[in-house]
């Protein structure tokens, strides 16, 4: 049989492409909620919002199987190295997203007792706003790191090879060049 005989049956692509989608198509949760974002991130996994749909079908309870930290919620400054490890624990390549106003910039508390921003403890790759945001907010957010994943622009902090130091001065802390933040409208 030679390749004039085929009538098209075989489909042809980058390994890149088929990898990208792979990862993108099985994106798997850990389960990380601190305050009332966890509420509306439990919301977003139930049958109303159904994030199965999108192969994210179970929270993971072990850090090893999981491969994006929703960090829902206000992290205390003793929070902050539990994070870190768990974060440390995930396999590569590995996402975060940082839900609620609380998370991005410790929000109302600004105190001693709070993390000012979960930038400062591990890389953010999209940022969830809202008090809390409505799962409609998360969905949003997981669909534009999955957009990141699909176009390669989620690799470009990992080229610099530097990763976030919870021990050194401010200074080496990781800052995202440019922030993504998911901005929708107002529900009707």
């Amino acid at each position: 049989m030679a390749l004039e005989d085929l009538q098209h049956n075989f489909l042809t692509g980058r390994i890149e492409d088929l990898v990208k989608w792979a990862r993108r198509a099985s994106v798997w949760p850990a389960s990380f909620g601190l305050a009332c974002c966890a509420i509306e991130m439990m919301a977003a996994g139930g049958a109303d919002f159904d994030l199965a749909r999108f192969g994210m079908e179970v929270f993971r309870n072990s850090p090893r199987q999981a491969d994006l930290m929703i960090v829902a919620g206000r992290v205390s400054q003793k929070m902050a190295p539990v994070l870190r490890q768990v974060y440390d624990q995930m396999m590569e390549p590995k996402w975060v997203i940082s839900m609620g106003v609380c998370a991005s910039t410790g929000g109302m508390f600004n105190n001693y007792a709070i993390v000012q921003g979960v930038d400062q403890i591990v890389p953010v790759d999209v940022y969830a706003p809202g008090c809390p945001p409505s799962p409609e907010t998360l969905m949003h957010a997981i669909l534009t790191l999955h957009e990141q994943i699909r176009t390669g622009e989620i690799m470009k902090r990992r080229a610099t090879n530097e990763p976030t130091q919870l021990s050194h001065a401010p200074k080496s802390l990781w800052t995202p060049e440019q922030p993504v933040a998911v901005r929708l409208g107002t529900p009707k």
